[in-house]
């Protein structure tokens, strides 16, 4: 794992390095300034030449070329005008969407990366341009300790293994899976994959994995079918094993709009300063965990098992 993050690393601190240029740089001065390369050269020019490839195959604009007629030695830029956007013009609420959508992933050692090969240009006496960070922060929930492993499984393209309690089951069982892709619906996370035991393509949900992930081969030794979609195996499991349920739940004036938005009936809670709403639901271990947020603001009427699960979380909390 290590050498994949150093590697992306490197091709961050090469992108921002050339992209920051205003003139045409040569290897020697791309290895001075790009940290993560070898001492030696022949080697530096084995993964340098790797490594531009990798950027031509994510379609990034690498050119080559000279700075004056006659220098002997090309040299190599990213063309800003190439590589950024357009100017779009968006509505409020295609800017909200993608407000939302550009929170999604933070990678905190790559902003790092980024201002060290800037740092790293600079003292090598090459002009560049300040680039700022984009202000954006992201904030989507992924608790489950699972999710970390397996989206690295993912993009390495490695088998992992796990113990997971299925719906009903009051034990975990041991799976091995060859993972194509983690994909989150309706605020749960999901893996998807080819269970090499059972011999056939498997979702499972982060939620039930119980205790660590491992990794159970090499990086590259697992291949995604042509035309999978992870998304639509995760749907279509998702509407098999969630047939909906009814619950009644006493809520606070005032409070639980997150439930309010989404509830089928409000009724009189027959106590001054609560309401009493109805909700569909289908998975009850997430939707207690949900309830649970809203604290002493949310008391769960009905159904027993729900208002049990939701007590045993709130007394974990306290615990």
């Amino acid at each position: 794992m290590a050498m994949s993050r150093r590697k992306t690393e490197r091709l961050l601190s090469l992108v921002v390095c050339l992209l920051s240029a205003r003139r045409y740089l040569t290897a020697t001065q791309i290895r001075a300034a790009v940290p993560g390369y070898p001492d030696s050269f022949e080697a530096f020019k084995r993964m340098f030449e790797r490594d531009k490839d990798e950027l031509r195959e994510l379609g990034i604009p690498l050119e080559t070329g000279t700075n004056a007629p006659g220098e002997e030695e090309s040299g190599y830029r990213i063309s800003r005008q190439a590589y950024e956007l357009p100017d779009i013009r968006l509505e409020p609420d295609e800017v909200a969407v993608l407000g939302l959508a550009a929170r999604v992933w933070r990678r905190a050692e790559l902003a790092g990366a980024a201002e060290g090969a800037l740092l790293k240009l600079r003292a090598a006496g090459i002009d560049a341009e300040d680039l700022t960070q984009p202000g954006i922060e992201p904030r989507v929930q992924t608790p489950e300790a699972a999710f970390g492993p397996l989206w690295e499984a993912v993009r390495d393209r490695r088998p992992v293994a796990f113990g997971y309690r299925a719906a009903g089951r009051s034990a975990a069982q041991r799976r091995n899976l060859e993972p194509w892709g983690v994909v989150n619906r309706r605020g749960r996370w999901y893996v998807v994959g080819q269970d090499t035991d059972r011999q056939a393509e498997r979702v499972f949900r982060l939620s039930r994995i119980d205790g660590a992930v491992s990794f159970s081969g090499p990086p590259g030794s697992v291949t995604v079918p042509p035309g999978t979609d992870v998304r639509g195996a995760v749907r279509d499991w998702d509407k098999d094993a969630s047939a909906p349920r009814s619950c009644l739940l006493r809520v606070r004036s005032g409070a639980g709009y997150g439930l309010r938005r989404h509830a089928l009936r409000v009724l009189s809670a027959e106590m001054p300063g609560w309401d009493c709403l109805e909700l569909s639901y289908s998975d009850t271990g997430w939707w207690s965990e949900h309830v649970a947020s809203f604290g002493a603001d949310v008391v769960v009427l009905e159904p027993t098992d729900l208002r049990d699960a939701v007590i045993g979380r709130l007394k974990g909390v306290l615990a």
